[in-house]
């Protein structure tokens, strides 16, 4: 049968047929875009979605993508961001000098050091568990002090608070919330708070996780976006995997809502460089 009773037979025009024989020109632009979006999506270890990629795309590349077509451009890669659901938290029964809610929710203070909340999660290894203690800062939920261990007491939870301290320099005035855990509650750590000049303790209401919901956040985001769902295979590899994901990651690439999806280091720099000009 010939070429043009084929045609004939499937209702097709015969010049149609030719032009699907003709080779299609590649978009190069758009290969480039792809295998940029698959290196951003891979250095989040899969777990950067649409909005996320859009940002890095924008902030760190310079190239406008909306996030539609982001999703539309992983979905036909077959990228597919994996989370995970949120972790419900328990509270420890016992109090040893419990403090005001001082903060009152109010989680968006307008320079740095003004307010720093800290929490405690737990950390899967094999065979049990280690725990991560962390410091954020609420002006750009930057982590300005962690500390990791195996157990969740109150030596842990001070650590990580006199990290932030120096790091930070030693600033006045910081108000530092927490829960109402007994590692926040004792006497030790009471004592590292006094340590700090002039910083005062706020507490969220007991069990209500809401009242410390940025520093919730930051550990969901840890453990969808970066724990593996088995967790580490002991406590030095799931130190190793925080340093990489805060510092490598979270402080200086992950675009945050709450920063208009700037990363929480550029949006520091960013006030730092208006602060300087302005007193300029």
């Amino acid at each position: 049968m010939s070429k043009t009773q084929l045609c004939d037979l499937f209702g097709m025009v015969k010049s149609s047929y030719y032009y699907g024989l003709q080779p299609k020109p590649i978009n190069i632009e758009m290969v480039k875009l792809k295998a940029l979006i698959r290196q951003i999506f891979n250095d989040s270890k899969q777990s950067a979605g649409a909005r996320s990629i859009a940002a890095i795309l924008m902030n760190e590349h310079g190239i406008k993508l909306t996030r539609y077509l982001a999703a539309k451009i992983m979905r036909s890669m077959g990228l597919i961001s994996c989370q995970l659901k949120t972790h419900k938290y328990k509270h420890a029964d016992e109090e040893h000098q419990a403090h005001d809610n001082i903060l009152k929710r109010r989680f968006a203070p307008t320079a740095p050091n003004q307010v720093w909340t800290g929490d405690v999660t737990y950390i899967r290894i094999k065979g049990g568990f280690s725990y991560l203690a962390v410091v954020l800062d609420l002006y750009a939920r930057r982590v300005v002090g962690f500390a990791v261990s195996d157990s969740p007491d109150s030596v842990l939870t001070s650590k990580a608070l006199q990290m932030a301290y120096h790091m930070r320099l030693r600033p006045s005035g910081v108000l530092f919330h927490s829960d109402q855990g007994t590692h926040y509650t004792s006497k030790k750590f009471a004592e590292s708070v006094a340590s700090c000049e002039d910083m005062t303790q706020s507490m969220s209401r007991r069990g209500n996780c809401w009242d410390n919901a940025p520093i919730e956040r930051f550990f969901r985001s840890f453990k969808t976006e970066w724990m593996p769902k088995g967790g580490y295979e002991d406590i030095a590899e799931a130190k190793s995997a925080i340093v990489d994901y805060i510092w490598g990651y979270y402080q200086t690439v992950r675009p945050h809502a709450f920063n208009d999806y700037l990363s929480p280091a550029e949006k520091e720099k960013r006030y730092f460089n208006q602060t300087s000009y302005q007193l300029s």
